[in-house]
C-alpha cells in the first residue's frame, strides 16, 4: 500500500490550467507528497487515513489511492465535491470535535485547514488523538510570512489581501514554525516549503483581477523566472507556504 508516484499524483492537479493558474497547486502536491511517507504500515492491511477538510480537493485520496479513506468537512454540501476517481467515505463534522475512536487511523491530513480553524489547538489535538501510534499527521498551511500579493509591483491589480482571506475563510495568516512545533508536540519528521520569490508571480496573477488574455500574457514573461524556481527550489528553502510531517 504505497503512495502514488509522483507524476501520476501532480497529474490530479484539481485546479484548473494546472500549470499557469493552478502551479501554486502542483507545488503544494509536490511539497506534500515530499514529506508523505511511502507507506503508512508494515503489514498488508488496507491503511486508513483521515483526511480533515479535504471535501473539494480529495488530495489524501489521490495520494494514497488503495487506502480506505474517510472525508470529514463541517460543509454537508462538499460531499461528493471531489475529483473524480477520488474515492472516500464523506462524514460531516466539525475539526474539534472528531467522531472517532482514540487511534483510528494511520494518518491524518490537515492540507490548508488549520488556518481556517479558530481553535486551531483543538483541531491538532483531535487530529493526534484519532491517529494511532506510529502513524502520522501531516499538515500543509501558509507561513505566517504569506502576503498577498507577494510581488508589491502588482498590487494596482490584484484584490486587497483582506478581501481574499475573507472569500477564502482563513481566520489567520499562517504558521511560524515555533507555532506548528507548538500545535503538534515538537518538530515535525519531515517538511518541505513551497512558492518562493520566482513562483510567486503566478500566485500573485492567478487570483488578481486581470482578465484571461492579460494573465497569459504575464505567465508567458515570467515563465522562465517560475520555471526555474519550480524546478531548482529546495524543500529546506524559503517558501511562502509549508507542508510538515509529524510521527505520533
Amino acid at each position: 500500500m504505497h503512495k502514488a508516484p509522483l507524476r501520476a499524483f501532480l497529474s490530479r492537479n484539481p485546479f484548473p490550467n494546472g500549470l499557469t493558474d493552478g502551479l501554486f497547486y502542483r507545488e503544494k502536491m509536490r511539497a506534500i507528497h515530499r514529506i508523505a511517507p511511502q507507506r503508512l504500515r508494515d503489514d498488508t492491511r488496507r491503511p486508513r487515513v483521515l483526511d480533515i477538510g479535504g471535501g473539494r480537493s480529495g488530495l489524501a485520496a489521490l495520494l494514497y489511492p488503495e487506502a480506505e479513506v474517510v472525508t470529514v468537512d463541517v460543509d454537508p454540501a462538499l460531499a461528493g465535491q471531489g475529483p473524480a476517481g477520488a474515492r472516500s467515505v464523506f462524514v460531516c463534522a466539525d475539526a474539534t470535535r472528531l467522531p472517532f475512536e482514540d487511534g483510528a487511523f494511520d494518518a491524518v491530513t490537515m492540507f490548508d485547514v488549520l488556518e481556517h480553524i479558530e481553535a486551531d489547538g483543538a483541531a491538532a489535538a483531535e487530529a493526534q488523538r484519532v491517529v494511532r501510534p506510529g502513524g502520522y499527521v501531516l499538515v500543509s498551511t501558509p507561513c505566517a510570512t504569506w502576503r498577498y500579493p507577494h510581488h508589491g509591483a502588482l498590487r494596482p491589480v490584484c484584490p486587497p489581501e483582506e478581501e481574499l482571506m475573507a472569500e477564502w475563510g482563513h481566520v489567520r495568516r499562517g504558521y511560524a514554525e515555533s507555532e506548528l512545533r507548538g500545535l503538534f508536540g515538537g518538530a515535525p519528521e519531515r517538511r518541505a516549503s513551497f512558492i518562493n520569490g520566482f513562483t510567486a508571480i503566478y500566485h500573485d496573477v492567478a487570483f488578481s483581477r486581470l482578465g484571461r488574455r492579460a494573465r497569459k500574457l504575464l505567465y508567458l514573461a515570467a515563465a522562465p523566472l517560475a520555471a526555474a524556481g519550480y524546478m531548482l527550489h529546495h524543500p529546506a528553502g524559503r517558501g511562502a507556504e509549508t507542508a510538515a510531517a509529524w510521527r505520533r
